[in-house]
């Protein structure tokens, strides 16, 4: 009788991942066409300025470092250039995830008090009496801090970008560099490499101090003591899958992802519910969802991501 259960659930669930993939996977076709041309509830207006603000933001810091395009207006060097790094589907994604994050930590502080830098478990961290970690813990606070204010201004630092995200745009940049201007822009390219330490990033700090906490990361799963940062980061360690996909879980349209997701990280049913009622109604909590393994829950997420690799946007 177990069994059957767990195979109902299984087939609920496995159709809800479906679903919820089919509307992630409209999200970079949507956000080019938008962006483009300037329904579906993860491209709201806020999030499509939001992500515009961060290309815009990626493509001055860019042209900054040598002034602009030779001859060419820098607004139009700007626009050009802003235009073929959305154009690349993975870095779109990358930002869109960047903005709902952003969005979904303003809410959590406005709805259940959940402090956008400085979370309960952070606090404890930094007081930690273990210096390492708590030099970590200090690190992650002051990124966070960064994180919030330039995602009020709608910007994104270059030196923040994941290390496959910052290659992806540099290409972009030399694909699209006039003849002439060629060589300063690849000395340019080759100093961004050179300074470029991926510890030093948001993400590569919070992941250290999660990947610190060893056996204790788990408390990194209480969302309402640890933030959406350190949630996001612990979710994706545990849940083995892509922090982008961890922070969408988070959304409102992703119920099937989040539930799967805190199975797989190792949770039991009722603290299941408890993540969940932060996020999400509780009558879409699927009852029963304790009964898949963790093991068969990391399978179905593997298999609901299988396909969901962005599209290249033409």
């Amino acid at each position: 009788m177990k069994n059957a259960a767990a195979s109902m659930i299984e087939t609920v669930l496995g159709d809800e991942l479906s679903r919820s993939k089919r509307a992630l996977d409209t999200v970079a076709p949507v956000l080019a066409h938008m962006l483009a041309n300037s329904g579906n509830s993860l491209v709201s207006d806020a999030v499509l300025a939001r992500v515009r603000g961060m290309l815009n933001d990626i493509a001055q810091q860019l042209l900054a470092v040598h002034k602009g395009e030779g001859g060419e207006p820098f607004g139009d060097a700007l626009n050009r250039l802003a235009d073929h790094v959305a154009s690349d589907a993975h870095v779109l994604a990358h930002l869109h995830a960047t903005a709902i994050e952003a969005q979904l930590t303003e809410r959590l502080s406005k709805i259940s008090a959940v402090d956008p830098v400085l979370s309960g478990l952070l606090q404890e961290l930094v007081a930690s009496e273990d210096a390492e970690t708590a030099e970590t813990a200090m690190t992650a606070l002051a990124s966070q801090s960064r994180f919030v204010q330039t995602q009020r201004r709608m910007q994104y630092p270059i030196t923040e970008l994941p290390p496959e995200m910052l290659e992806r745009v540099l290409r972009v940049w030399a694909r699209i560099t006039p003849v002439e201007r060629d060589a300063e822009v690849t000395a340019a390219i080759r100093d961004l490499r050179a300074d470029y330490d991926e510890a030093s990033t948001r993400i590569g700090r919070i992941r250290r101090l999660i990947s610190s906490m060893r056996g204790s990361a788990i408390a990194a799963l209480e969302l309402e003591h640890a933030g959406l940062a350190l949630f996001a980061s612990a979710l994706a360690a545990q849940a083995g899958q892509t922090r982008e996909h961890a922070v969408l879980a988070c959304h409102e349209c992703q119920a099937a992802r989040l539930a799967l997701s805190l199975r797989a990280a190792g949770l039991e049913e009722a603290a299941i519910a408890r993540q969940f009622a932060l996020l999400e109604p509780a009558e879409r909590l699927l009852q029963g969802i304790g009964e898949i393994s963790i093991a068969r829950a990391r399978v179905l997420l593997q298999q609901g991501d299988a396909e969901s690799v962005p599209k290249v946007v033409r």
